[in-house]
């Protein structure tokens, strides 16, 4: 199959890049650097933190740029320097979680390239999350304080993120029509089947991923994007060639131009395998 000369492949990591266990297979890794090896920029897009991304990414050596929080950050890593930031107001983040306490909900906020939580909420994580890698990174990567708004409007002028998860499923569906509706300046995605995730509005993978492309020269016809959740269908639909995984939201793969196999049935890897014209055939 005939494919645009692809120079930066943008691809998310939970769901998409690592399989359930949070692991880099070493079929993706051999992937990955064989098209670093053909000067393709490999960029992580994941609704992360930096600092809270896995290890084993972090420590890829010709991993030079990475989007984060939902597109609120783009980096450039070898410079050590931030390309795109777009975050919430401090008196919209606080609006919202004023709103989501009226709900059976727990919800985190990142500000300041970390995660915070109400020590009651981080405390009560089991009862609204099963999944135990999400229950780590909570443990790891989530601080808990007794009182978020307050600390929040003490140490900083925005935030970069909130996500909230829900027991209800009704109640997921319903909240993300509605938190739009109430708050239009802000954007609302979700990247697991329980999970909401609030960003300003120009924070978004898409938009992000068209500031890197920028930022290196590129058009979009030189990208591609791999994604399986809500948060990654902006940027599928901008990229060049937009792959969702065979685990993803039937609205992802609606957008997308391919869908390959599983997150864990290696994915990523079995696409560039067959189709990247520097791969073998």
């Amino acid at each position: 199959m005939s494919m645009p000369a692809i120079k930066l492949i943008a691809v998310d990591l939970d769901g998409t890049l690592l399989t359930s266990g949070k692991v880099l297979t070493q079929r993706t890794m051999t992937a990955l650097e064989t098209a670093a090896d053909a000067d393709i920029e490999i960029v992580p897009a994941t609704g992360r933190f930096y600092r809270g991304m896995p290890e084993t990414i972090q420590k890829i050596p010709f991993v030079h740029y990475a989007i984060t929080m939902n597109g609120a950050q783009v980096k450039d890593i070898v410079r050590g320097i931030t390309i795109y930031a777009s975050e919430i107001p401090i008196q919209d983040a606080l609006a919202i979680l004023s709103y989501l306490d009226t709900f059976p909900v727990i919800y985190d906020c990142y500000a300041g390239s970390w995660g915070y939580m109400s020590t009651d909420m981080w405390e009560s994580a089991p009862d609204y999350i099963a999944s135990v890698h999400t229950l780590q990174a909570i443990k790891e990567y989530r601080t808990p304080i007794q009182d978020p708004p307050l600390f929040l409007l003490k140490q900083f002028r925005t935030v970069q993120k909130i996500q909230l998860y829900t027991k209800d499923v009704g109640l997921w569906s319903q909240l993300l029509r509605a938190i739009p509706a109430q708050f239009p300046q802000l954007s609302v995605s979700s990247s697991l089947p329980n999970n909401i995730e609030i960003n300003s509005s120009q924070a978004d993978k898409g938009i992000a991923l068209q500031t890197l492309m920028r930022y290196l020269g590129l058009t979009a016809a030189q990208t591609m994007a791999f994604g399986d959740g809500l948060n990654d269908l902006r940027m599928l639909r901008i990229a060049g060639v937009g792959v969702a995984m065979g685990n993803a939201h039937p609205d992802v793969k609606a957008a997308a131009d391919y869908i390959t196999l599983d997150h864990d049935s290696d994915g990523v890897a079995n696409f560039l395998e067959n189709f990247i014209p520097a791969f073998p055939i």
